[in-house]
């Protein structure tokens, strides 16, 4: 069975979308979606530099837009619109913080321009929010879960993302951050700043969870086509209603990515593929997932390979399946 998954925050670099805008089509596509949300996708994903993708309501568009270029390009995703042909789907996608969003599209909750005017929205939103207050967000590597948790509250920080393997994130103020740098929980190896420019998932977000509600009321989501699952608890979702509403609340509360990878063991899962820019959750994939085989969408050229694992195991999908 192949699990499709999104990444978050933090995963992109300059210019790399620039290889994936070389693709028949890929160019007037993301004009195209550009213009709908006000946002010049192409100069972002290829001439700007690492502080300007940064930016909250820059770094999260991008990503969609790449996740939904590389899906595209693989075969396991059709734009709205478009014949979908041949087009094979995984047996479930999930998506990582923002990533969601890329996944509500893989599984037709949302189409893509649907996608891209909601990640804009949350972009704009949550980059206010964090406006307000100096905030940031910190990897641990190594420790114990329930010791480093623990140890966060102490110092007035959320674990706004436990991603397992090992690998819980920090968010907070600049200040409670500068003093988790010196004061590590037990058995952290390293604190590693991220690139982003706020306290994602914790209280400091909730001013944008009214504001991206007011903008869901707009879309009409559809039923997941496969199976769909949540970064709050790891569950799968049957309901396009539920699925928007969640990716709404997400925005102030704690991803939970340890149990979206104990659901893929539940579910059989024997193939991850990460879709652009991937790399941080086959990594995870790879110390919490022994025996399952991963690849990471960084540019075309690895394409093929990409398609020789859909093909390999995309048909243990079972009903989920999809010949459209």
């Amino acid at each position: 069975m192949l699990v499709l998954v999104a990444p978050g925050q933090g995963a992109q670099t300059p210019g790399f979308l620039t290889d994936w805008l070389a693709l028949p089509g890929a160019a007037d596509r993301v004009a195209g979606w550009s213009d709908a949300i006000g946002l010049d996708l192409a100069h972002f994903g290829t001439k700007a530099d690492a502080d300007e993708i940064r930016d909250t309501s820059v770094a999260q568009p991008l990503l969609v837009a790449a996740g939904l270029l590389s899906a595209a390009a693989l075969g396991t995703y059709s734009f709205a619109g478009e014949a979908a042909g041949t087009r094979i789907a995984p047996g479930a996608v999930a998506g990582h913080s923002v990533g969601e969003i890329t996944a509500a599209a893989f599984a037709g909750v949302l189409d893509d321009t649907a996608a891209l005017t909601l990640v804009r929205r949350r972009g704009l939103a949550m980059a206010e929010a964090a406006a307000v207050t100096e905030t940031g967000m910190s990897a641990l590597l190594g420790g114990d879960p329930e010791v480093s948790v623990a140890h966060l509250e102490k110092l007035g920080l959320t674990a706004a993302n436990v991603n397992g393997a090992g690998q819980i994130v920090a968010a907070g103020t600049m200040e409670q951050l500068a003093a988790l740098s010196v004061d590590k929980p037990e058995g952290v190896r390293k604190v590693v700043p991220l690139k982003v420019a706020g306290a994602f998932h914790t209280e400091h977000m909730a001013p944008a969870v009214d504001r991206l509600a007011e903008s869901a009321k707009a879309l009409a989501p559809a039923d997941p086509k496969v199976t769909y699952i949540s970064n709050r608890d790891g569950q799968a979702v049957a309901g396009g209603a539920e699925v928007l509403e969640r990716l709404v609340g997400q925005v102030a509360n704690p991803v939970r990515w340890d149990r979206c990878m104990e659901t893929f063991k539940e579910l059989g899962v024997t193939a991850l593929i990460e879709v652009c820019p991937g790399g941080t959750l086959t990594g995870l994939a790879k110390r919490a997932l022994p025996g399952v085989k991963t690849l990471a969408l960084k540019t075309p050229a690895d394409l093929d390979a990409a398609r020789e694992l859909v093909a390999e195991h995309a048909g243990d999908a079972g009903p989920a399946a999809e010949q459209a």
